[in-house]
């Protein structure tokens, strides 16, 4: 099967680079204030809550699950009304649920703002992103996908330290109101301005044209179509219980494993860099391979970058090649999040699809930090890292026997 070049955007569709950029920002944002911003103040929240950090974290976590079970039927809304109007509705929620975050004093309002807050990121996060290009570019969307991704990958960048400086001056109920503030007066806007319309038609062809027979019978159907998005959902879910356990108990693992405290920090650091790298190298020379081609050979970088951390006397150079090959895998595979589905299954329903694909891994996202925590204090740190080690490698051989189906599909 080879992918399908002929379709052009939907009519009347906003594309080009400001809508690249204006997603760039409200990615950076949404993700900053959404999500990486929880890591720096979970632990002054669970001090002003005076409750365990078990508590403040399985805030985060139901929030994490409720976002899984609705994913699938936002995906729906923004196929039926476009990404303007959800995503700017969107926008505007997180906002009103970061205000209820600030506001929260006990964990019934606190658990309800955290639901609310993961709830609506599903309407303004990368899936619905994609969607927002997929609608403005159609099956052209691919290299849009990847310039996005770039710039995306800031936001850990921009928004730890951001954060950790203004938790100098401010209270951590300040900060959420500050980046409540940022959703209404930058996301809002852009969104709403920017990003396109209903689209009738995704694919900007009608499907009884000859082009649009043609483009049909170029994406999988029947059981074909099953198979890869069970291959897909799988993957995609056991990469996602991989990540959410690191992005969590990294630090941790690293230095039961042998590092002092400040070059875990320094090996952490070294992924977000790592993982803008492979975007940026995807997005030059990356358009020769199939997406599901770039899918599994970033995927086995996941498994190979974790060995290395098994190596005897492991040392900050193998540290730091682990968070290399690591931090590229991530950064490949939210790339490969937006494009392979696009290769695989058209334009049409692209919403509901990732919607669908991405709810299973949103539910095991949210259990995994609290099992990957009881794992390592039951069996330590080597066979915690082995049981990452075949999840990942799982997950490589799903999206390989996907490209070799597509393949000969």
């Amino acid at each position: 099967m080879s992918s399908v070049s002929m379709i052009p955007p939907a009519p009347g569709a906003k594309s080009g680079l400001p809508l690249i950029l204006a997603l760039g920002v409200t990615q950076v944002i949404g993700y900053g204030a959404l999500y990486y911003a929880f890591a720096v103040l979970a632990p002054r929240m669970t001090e002003s809550f005076g409750w365990a950090p078990e508590w403040t974290y399985g805030g985060f976590a139901a929030g994490l699950l409720a976002g899984g079970l609705v994913a699938p039927a936002v995906g729906r809304l923004i196929d039926g009304y476009g990404t303007r109007i959800v995503m700017s509705i969107g926008s505007a929620l997180a906002g009103v649920a970061l205000l209820a975050l600030a506001e929260a004093r006990g964990p019934v309002s606190y658990f309800a703002a955290m639901i609310a807050l993961e709830v609506v990121s599903t309407m303004v996060l990368y899936d619905a992103a994609f969607a927002a290009l997929t609608q403005a570019r159609g099956a052209q969307a691919r290299r849009a996908i990847s310039q996005l991704t770039l710039i995306g990958g800031f936001a850990s960048t921009l928004f730890w330290p951001l954060t950790t400086m203004l938790l100098g001056q401010f209270d951590w109920r300040e900060i959420y109101r500050l980046y409540a503030v940022l959703q209404f007066a930058l996301c809002v806007p852009l969104h709403l301005f920017l990003l396109p319309g209903r689209v009738r038609h995704p694919i900007g062809i009608a499907p009884s044209t000859p082009t649009g027979e043609v483009a049909a019978r170029s994406y999988l159907h029947g059981d074909a179509r099953r198979s890869a998005f069970l291959l897909l959902a799988l993957a995609f879910s056991l990469q996602g219980f991989v990540v959410s356990a690191m992005s969590v108990h990294m630090l941790t693992l690293l230095q039961g494993l042998g590092l002092s405290a400040a070059v875990a920090v320094g090996i952490g650091a070294m992924i977000g860099p790592s993982q803008v790298a492979g975007r940026l190298v995807e997005m030059l020379f990356g358009t020769a391979l199939q997406p599901v081609t770039t899918a599994w050979v970033s995927a086995v970088l996941m498994p190979l970058g974790l060995m290395l951390l098994l190596v005897g006397g492991m040392t900050a150079t193998l540290a730091g090649l682990f968070a290399i090959a690591y931090g590229i895998s991530m950064g490949l595979g939210s790339i490969v999040r937006g494009t392979v589905p696009l290769q695989l299954f058209g334009p049409a329903g692209y919403g509901a699809m990732l919607g669908k694909l991405s709810a299973p891994g949103l539910i095991i996202r949210a259990a995994a930090p609290l099992a990957f925590a009881v794992l390592i204090e039951r069996t330590g740190q080597v066979t915690s890292l082995l049981l990452l080690i075949a999840l990942s490698t799982l997950a490589a051989v799903a999206l390989f026997a996907l490209a070799r189906r597509v393949k000969s599909a």
